[in-house]
């Protein structure tokens, strides 16, 4: 067993739109990623998805409203909610969730990843 220190983990993070694992358990992923301006309207037909913010300021979209997570708080979007993260200035944030999970859901494009590196 080892502690995890999210800002070291943070720091090999250069990219956007790119989840890495930092832990896994029971069967679910705890990924991390740093997002920059707007993602692609998805869903996930079978996962929840729990954002956490790490630092910054995150609007997810809905067809119907926007929530805006501060840091230090967190949202659970259900299976099948179609939704849209968009970030004015870059985030740090925390997901939670099945390990089977892509992060696009239904979609394939450009911002599809399907092999996560773990660090």
């Amino acid at each position: 067993m080892e502690k995890v220190n999210l800002n070291q983990k943070f720091q090999h993070v250069n990219d956007h739109w790119n989840p890495r694992v930092i832990a896994q358990l029971n069967g679910q992923d705890v990924r991390i990623a740093k997002i920059k301006g707007s993602f692609v309207w998805h869903h996930h037909d079978h996962e929840d998805e729990l954002f956490w913010i790490h630092k910054g300021c995150l609007n997810l979209e809905f067809r119907d409203s926007t929530v805006t997570l501060q840091e230090g708080e967190m949202l659970v979007v259900p299976r099948g909610v179609e939704h849209r993260p968009v970030a004015e200035e870059e985030v740090e944030l925390i997901l939670f969730e099945p390990s089977t999970t892509v992060n696009t859901g239904t979609l394939d494009n450009e911002f599809t990843r399907t092999d996560l590196e773990e660090i």
